[in-house]
């Protein structure tokens, strides 16, 4: 049995490797934002980002004036280094953009934790409404119960 998941687990990392290999191929611009960092150094790579390659001419988006200057002084270099990395790129243009951090997700779990419904870390009282039990954590939220607030709610 344990072999059988062993060479399941080859042939879904090989898949996930061709699908990989596949995206690179149709998608230049996502060959070469995967590469990124290896190609211009961690630090480059956290202030400057590819955001375009059109007909040969790749636009880089830089985090501020001095990466954008950086950037122009050693445009060349890049270049030729994109170039021997087997890129086909004609022409680099440089641009300020900036950069728009991703907000980090909740987990399920965590939204749960910290939802008004919960009776066992909120507890009950009755709702001034419908005077019936409701969890403490929904009456703080919306002074009611929420089938009362659904009944409010417009239709």
């Amino acid at each position: 049995m344990q072999k059988k998941i062993h060479s399941n687990k080859r042939s879904l990392s090989s898949c996930l490797d061709q699908i990989k290999n596949d995206w690179k191929q149709t998608s230049k611009l996502a060959a070469l934002s995967h590469d990124w960092a290896n190609l211009v150094g961690k630090k480059l790579a956290s202030n400057c980002t590819p955001l375009s390659l059109k007909r040969g001419t790749l636009v880089i988006g830089a985090s501020h004036p001095q990466w954008r200057q950086a950037l122009l002084y050693t445009k060349s270099q890049l270049l030729n280094s994109l170039v021997n990395a087997g890129y086909e790129i004609k022409d680099i243009r440089i641009q300020q953009f900036h950069f728009q951090k991703k907000k980090a997700m909740e987990t399920e779990s965590v939204i749960w934790e910290k939802h008004p419904s919960r009776i066992d870390i909120h507890g009950l009282k009755i709702c001034p409404k419908c005077k019936k039990p409701a969890p403490i954590g929904e009456l703080k939220r919306w002074s009611m119960c929420c089938f009362c607030k659904r009944k409010d709610l417009p239709k």
